[in-house]
Formats: C-alpha cells, structure tokens, sequence
C-alpha cells in the first residue's frame, strides 16, 4: 500500500500541474478582461458567453489554494485576476450582493442574489486572503457573510433561504439550475455556506461566526442526514417539509468528508465525533453507486427505480477524497482499494489526455458526455480539490 500510495500522490501532483495549466492556458479572456465564460466540449470558445459569479469564484478558489501548494507565481498571478474581476464586476456594492452572471462585455445579466453564489464568493475571496493578506478580500467576504445572515438566515425555523432579488426581495424562481426543484432550502446551498463559513473562520476567528456555523452544522445534521438511509435530503420548504428527491451519490460522498472538515476547523468536539460517524455511514451507503468499473454514477431515482446512468466528472473528484477520507477514520483498507480503483476509471475515461482537464462524464457505454470543457458548471474547483486534498492526505 505505501508505494501505491506514493504513486497516486504523484501522479495527483502532475495532474494537478495539468488542471492548472489548462485553465492558465485556454481560459483568459484578454478581450474583456476576467475568463473566458464557455468553451465546449470540441474546445471551440464561446465568446459572447455570459460569465457566471460561481466559475470566477472556483477559479479564484483554485488558484489560490494551488498557489500554496505549487508555489508558480503564474498561478498567484491567476488568482489576482480573478480576485480583481470578481470585486470589480461581479461584487454588487450599491445591494452588497453579487451578480449571478454578466455579459461577455462586463455588464450585469442576471442580478439576483443566488445564496449559493455569495457562499463561493466567501469561499474564494477567504482563501485568496488566506495567502496575499489582501484586507479588501477579506472585507468582501465578510461583507457577504453578513448579507447572508442579514436575508439569507431563518430565524425562527433555522437554515438558510435560497434566493432573492437584486434589492433583497423575496423572488419567485429560487432554482440553481432547471434540474433542481423550486424549494426554498436544499442540501446544496447549506453544504457550501458552512463549507464558505469554516473558510472564513479560518482567517477570521469571529465568535459569532463560530456560534452560526456551529448552528448550521447542527441543523444540517437534523435535516438534511438521513441517518436511516445514510443519504441526504435534497430538497425542503421553509418549513422543513421535505420534497423527496433523487439519491446525489456525489453530494453524498462529498458531504461525507466535508462536513467533517467543517466540524474540525471550528474545533468543536461533539459535532466531531459525530460528523465522523456520518463520514463513515454515508461513504458506505454511497458504495450502492459504484460501477465494478471503479466509476461512480450520479444518481439514482427511487421513485422510478431508476439509475441516472452518468459518471460525471465532479462525482469522481469527490469520491477521491470521501473514500480516502472514510480509510483514515477506519483503517479499512477496502476503502482505500476504492479510491485506487476510481482513479484508474478516471485516467482511462474522464481525462483529456490530448487537451487537458477533464471530460464532462461519460455514459454507461463509456460514450462521452457532450457538454462544456469550461462554462457555467464546469470548473477547476473539484477536481482539483481532490488533488489537492489528498496530496496533503497521503503522508508518504
């Protein structure tokens, strides 16, 4: 196992290198400042494309956090970039908000205030700060976090509301994308406000950001873990009615491990030890997903019986980590054997090896997934993630 372990430690390393000179390479946009808002799955770029406040922020989340571990100032560079395009034209400083989208020429497109957008903004912004102590990134963060909690928070039923209008009126479309259900609290949104918030509690050791983050985690727990199934809930109303959903075995899996993390940099003891219990039972049930190929669909629909039959990039990244981190609580080596065999699926079927990056996904009949090589949802942000967490994981 050692010297399995020291050569997937390297070759995530190298793959990091290639996820990371990808974007360096094919997505500056030196027309219109910023990055590239699409390029499809033939390389071609769009672009006219609008350019979405959750790709900026994920670059600004890569590069910064690769930039710690690379230590190539052509990346320290990138994440400037994007901090500065993000403060400049996504930031919203009159609503202190943050656009959803803008158009290729730098004009707002889509002003609503998507919850799920500001928490990337915080989770960017604080890991920019994190290493250029840049005071006006942690400004901006801070300066959403309490946006968030200002409309975003419940007080009276806990959890946080989806979605509002530029001026932070109730808005009527809550959606993330046209796949997800119309509900005013999901699984999605929460997992990346406290994964936003333990972010900035690193940086900034504010009480009661702690004592709200503790509460979210709390909350998440009561809600969104099914501790029956050891799946979570997707989708609820405000009052905590549910809509039952698909199984997401990648939010799963990446609930798993991240939570965990969560619960650990806010140091709280019993939250530990019982996020390590959801750890282990979630990485378990999410077996249920993987394919003998070592891939692990997306997702499977109980009501139709009815496998989602896709292996999404994304999926795969965070299977990487959430198996590798359920080995680590457990010393159970068949984890482990997972994670060395989702790699391998990974190597021979979702990345480019002639252009870079990683493909979209692939069907059950291993035919591609025909969509964006960068865009609106793809992004450097999971899969380099999973390089980067387990490179700091593996200790060999």
């Amino acid at each position: 196992m050692p010297v399995q372990l020291k050569q997937l430690k390297s070759e995530l390393k190298t793959e990091l290198d290639s996820i990371l000179n990808y974007w360096a390479k094919h997505t500056l946009d030196d027309q219109n400042g910023g990055f590239i808002g699409q390029i499809d799955c033939n390389e071609h770029v769009i672009a006219d494309a609008e350019k979405g406040s959750v790709l900026n922020s994920r670059i600004l989340w890569t590069f910064s956090s690769g930039y710690q571990i690379t230590k190539n100032e052509n990346h320290k560079i990138i994440a400037q970039r994007a901090f500065e395009y993000l403060s400049k034209y996504f930031y919203d400083a009159e609503c202190g908000g943050l656009f959803w989208s803008i158009n290729a020429d730098k004009t707002p497109k889509d002003t609503k205030n998507q919850i799920y957008a500001l928490a990337f903004a915080i989770y960017g912004l604080t890991e920019y700060y994190a290493f250029s102590k840049e005071e006006k990134a942690l400004e901006t963060a801070k300066n959403l976090y309490f946006k968030i909690q200002e409309h975003s928070y419940d007080p009276v039923n806990k959890g946080y509301l989806e979605a509002f209008t530029r001026d932070w009126q109730p808005i009527e479309d809550l959606r993330l994308s046209d796949k997800d259900a119309n509900e005013k609290k999901t699984m999605n949104t929460h997992l990346h406000i406290i994964e936003a918030y333990a972010n900035l509690f690193k940086v900034w050791k504010d009480e009661t950001l702690r004592k709200n983050s503790i509460e979210l985690l709390e909350t998440i727990e009561k809600h969104f873990i099914n501790t029956k199934t050891g799946h979570l809930r997707l989708f609820f109303d405000e009052n905590w009615i549910e809509k039952p959903d698909v199984i997401s075995y990648g939010h799963d899996i990446e609930a798993a491990w991240l939570l965990l993390q969560c619960a650990e940099v806010l140091e709280d003891g019993n939250l530990i030890a019982s996020y390590k219990k959801h750890a282990i039972q979630i990485a378990e049930v999410t077996k249920e997903g993987l394919d003998s190929d070592g891939g692990l669909w997306y997702e499977f629909d109980p009501e139709k019986n009815e496998l989602i039959a896709e292996k999404h990039w994304w999926v795969q990244a965070e299977a990487l980590i959430g198996f590798y981190n359920a080995y680590q609580l457990t010393g159970n080596e068949d984890y482990l054997e997972i994670v060395f065999k989702n790699w391998a699926f990974i190597q021979k079927h979702i990345l480019d090896l002639k252009n870079g990056e990683w493909f979209w996904g692939v069907y059950r009949d291993y035919s591609r997934i025909e969509k964006d090589k960068a865009g609106f949802w793809k992004c450097p942000y999971h899969n380099s993630r999973a390089c980067l967490e387990l490179i700091n994981r593996i200790k060999t």
